[in-house]
């Protein structure tokens, strides 16, 4: 049901976004639920929820579904067979003071070369123009060149690089149920409004590379996330010989759906 149709395929392509179908079943969205809500609880004290990393460093569940073969399908499909899990984020929105997202594209924020990545965006809970759903440009991926993107920590944003120079006359809601997700390029500019809703808008973000894509660990990102420590996990296909996969000898491995289809040849050391 997950999988992208040959029309959502050539809407990607052409316009940097599609809208997928539902990926997550009423049961299984009140666990995710359950597991965000137990996550935001246990926040230290004024920490604000719109920006939770990698949440599946340290919790089985979210890591068994980012590596869950329905998300892997949807990322064989836009990248190719060898296929690593990447990064993830959480972005909970709270009712009335939700921070926005300023306009911005993914690609500012990797040290990866080719930049060749793209985004899962699973809607945790409903998420629409009041409650301050994700906007894109259509199109704007297409030359594939990263504006520059401005460092700002002073402004109360999600994000603190992003850009200005938008005509926002041309932004598209990307509204989804709670359990749909879309997919986005690296390129595509996008951002979101506050949610002044009495309403959460809770979303992951879940990003997956080839596996011949080259990282630069020693990249000091204005963002402050640690790409030093950065796991890979194997998702699918051949792990390939520039990266190290932490799910590879010796560490915690993935669930039986994401391991079916993945190579055990050339498994390099994990590191860390």
């Amino acid at each position: 049901m997950a999988r992208l149709t040959r029309q959502a395929l050539q809407q990607y392509r052409q316009q940097g976004f599609v809208r997928g179908g539902k990926l997550l079943s009423d049961a299984e969205l009140v666990r995710l639920r359950e597991e965000i809500d137990r996550l935001i609880a246990g926040l230290p004290a004024g920490t604000r929820p719109e920006n939770m990393p990698s949440v599946h460093y340290r919790n089985r569940y979210f890591l068994d579904l980012f590596l869950s073969e329905p998300l892997v399908d949807i990322a064989e499909q836009i990248l190719g067979p060898d296929v690593a899990l990447f990064t993830s984020y959480i972005i909970s929105k709270r009712p009335a003071d939700g921070l926005e997202v300023e306009w911005h594209q993914d690609a500012a924020f990797f040290p990866i070369d080719p930049m060749e990545t793209f985004t899962v965006w699973l809607a945790v809970d409903d998420s629409d123009r009041q409650n301050g759903c994700m906007q894109v440009i259509p199109g704007s991926h297409r030359n594939k060149v990263l504006l520059n993107h401005r460092v700002d920590r002073d402004r109360r944003s999600t994000l603190p690089l992003a850009f200005r120079q938008v005509d926002q006359t041309r932004a598209v809601d990307v509204e989804l149920k709670a359990g749909e997700f879309s997919a986005h390029d690296v390129f595509l500019w996008h951002g979101s409004n506050p949610n002044r809703s009495r309403r959460r808008r809770c979303g992951i973000t879940i990003k997956y590379i080839p596996t011949y894509v080259r990282i630069d660990r020693t990249f000091v990102s204005p963002t402050g996330f640690d790409w030093s420590g950065l796991r890979l996990y194997l998702a699918r296909g051949s792990p390939g010989e520039r990266n190290e996969y932490f799910n590879l000898q010796g560490a915690p491995r993935p669930g039986p759906a994401s391991r079916k289809k993945t190579s055990t040849k050339g498994r390099p050391r994990t590191d860390q």
